[in-house]
C-alpha cells in the first residue's frame, strides 16, 4: 500500500475533480490513459537495451570510458549517449540505474540525464527545421556548458555519504 501512495492519491484526487467537474475530469483520465499507452510504447524496448547493456558491456569497460578515472572522455561519451537517446526523459532513470550498477561516475550520470533531457539530435534536427539553425546553435552553446556546469555543481554539493546512498538504492532497482 505504502508504494502505490502517490497513485492511489492522484485516483482520489481525479475522483474528486470528476466530482466537482465531470469535463475536466474525463480529460484528465483520457490523458493519463494516453500517457499510460506511450510508457507501455516506450519503456519495454529500453528495458530490453538495458538487459543486453547489461550482458553485453562488461563492468571494467564501463569504469574505463565512464568511471572515476575517465576524466573528459567520460563526460564526452556521457554526452554522445544522452544526445543520440530516443524517448521520454523517464526513460533516462533506468539506463542512469544500469549505469551506476557498470560503475559510471555521478559527474557523467549527471552529464548523461541532462544530455538525455536537453540535447537530443532529433530535437535539434525539429529546432533546425522550425526555428532555424541560428536558433538551434545558440541554444545548443548555451546548454552544453549549462549541463557540464549543472553537473558539476551537483558533484560538489552532493555529499559522499549522499551519493553512496545514491549508488546503493540504484542496486536494489537495476
Amino acid at each position: 500500500m505504502k508504494r502505490y501512495r502517490y497513485a492511489i492519491v492522484m485516483i482520489f484526487v481525479i475522483g474528486i475533480i470528476i466530482l466537482y467537474d465531470r469535463q475536466a475530469g474525463l480529460s484528465a483520465v483520457s490523458n493519463a490513459g494516453m500517457q499510460l499507452k506511450q510508457m507501455f510504447f516506450v519503456i519495454p524496448p529500453i528495458f530490453l537495451l538495458l538487459g543486453l547493456l547489461d550482458v553485453w558491456v562488461p563492468r571494467t569497460t564501463m569504469v574505463k570510458y565512464m568511471g572515476e578515472g575517465s576524466g573528459i572522455k567520460g563526460i564526452l561519451l556521457a554526452f554522445l549517449i544522452g544526445s543520440a537517446a530516443a524517448g521520454p526523459l523517464y526513460g533516462a532513470f533506468p539506463v542512469a540505474a544500469v549505469f551506476m550498477k557498470k560503475g559510471v561516475k555521478f559527474l557523467n550520470l549527471m552529464v548523461f540525464i541532462g544530455a538525455w533531457s536537453t540535447t537530443k539530435i532529433p530535437m535539434l534536427m525539429f529546432e533546425i527545421e522550425s526555428l532555424g539553425l541560428k536558433f538551434a546553435l545558440t541554444r545548443l552553446a548555451i546548454d552544453i556548458p549549462g549541463i557540464i556546469l549543472i553537473a558539476f555543481l551537483l558533484r560538489k554539493l552532493i555529499s559522499k555519504r549522499e551519493m553512496e546512498e545514491i549508488y546503493k538504492n540504484s542496486e536494489i532497482m537495476a
